[in-house]
């Protein structure tokens, strides 16, 4: 299952590179595809069982976070959802989550926990991330002193979101949000840092979102996944260079060497490239949740 687009009584009201989402009643479902993207390009070719290892991810860190904040999830089991998806159950089997509405913020919430990306690249030219002065001399992908918050406004699909400072941050939401957005945002990546890291897995930074559920700050899209998060192998680890990671890097190498301008329409991927990328994904989520990787059947 690569792409269910429609559904058939069941108003999709958007659809991003990798889900889609669709009106249910006063709640949303949402459903992630195995839809593969690189240099802002949905490409032709899916990753086999990507849009469950995602959900499958999102849902073990929702619970395993709950004490810190709640999440809008309500439940991945399409036994529980609304009647008007019963036809959909088999298709929908491990890669749908039913959530709570809520009122989103309009900001990313990054933890970078280590110098990597844009990080990187404004550390180089300027000794900051996000306006964030670091000390002198840190290497590429070194460990930070201590986790920092760097907001980002939300971009449009097919743009870039956009680093703002923590000030530009409270002057969209307000002061007091932005401060407890930070908060969450360090205490979640703190937690999940630590877990990983037990687990083998070094979690240098993620994104979060928030929104507003009967006026209580919640927990919102996706957790700590390959596509939000970057994980790296520990024991591959070494500052002062990039790292290997458990995410689509292995299409995006492959898409470098391969000619392609970056313009729609992408390259098909070849067999091997798609094998490999899945085994990245389904590697890091049974490393998370010490569970094995079984594919439901539709």
């Amino acid at each position: 299952m690569s792409d269910l687009a429609q559904l058939d009584g069941v108003a999709l009201i958007g659809s991003g590179k990798v889900r889609d989402l669709y009106a249910v009643g006063d709640d949303l479902l949402l459903v992630a595809s195995d839809r593969v993207s690189a240099f802002d390009v949905v490409l032709p070719t899916p990753i086999p069982g990507k849009g469950e290892v995602l959900t499958r991810i999102s849902q073990f860190w929702f619970d395993r976070l709950a004490h810190i904040v709640p999440s809008h999830l309500i439940t991945v089991d399409p036994a529980q959802f609304p009647a008007a998806l019963s036809d959909h159950a088999a298709e929908l089997r491990g890669r749908a989550m039913l959530c709570r509405r809520a009122q989103m913020l309009p900001v990313e919430c990054v933890a970078r926990g280590y110098l990597a990306g844009s990080g990187w690249k404004e550390y180089q030219a300027n000794g900051t991330v996000c306006g964030i002065a670091l000390p002198a001399g840190l290497r590429e992908s070194e460990q930070l002193p201590e986790p920092i918050f760097t907001p980002a406004t939300k971009a449009a699909i097919g743009d870039h979101d956009e680093n703002i400072s923590f000030d530009q941050a409270a002057e969209i939401v307000g002061a007091d949000v932005a401060e407890q957005l930070r908060s969450l945002t360090l205490a979640l990546y703190r937690e999940a840092h630590a877990h990983a890291a037990d687990r083998g897995i070094l979690l240098a930074d993620t994104k979060f979102e928030f929104g507003w559920i009967d006026g209580v700050m919640t927990l919102c899209d996706e957790a700590l996944t390959p596509d939000s998060s970057r994980y790296w192998p520990a024991d591959a680890y070494e500052a002062g260079r990039s790292q290997d990671s458990y995410d689509k890097q292995i299409v995006r190498d492959w898409l470098e060497a391969s000619g392609w301008d970056k313009t729609p329409p992408g390259p098909e991927l070849p067999s091997d490239v798609v094998a490999r990328t899945r085994a990245r994904y389904t590697e890091v989520y049974e490393l998370l949740t010490g569970e094995p990787f079984i594919q439901s059947e539709a």
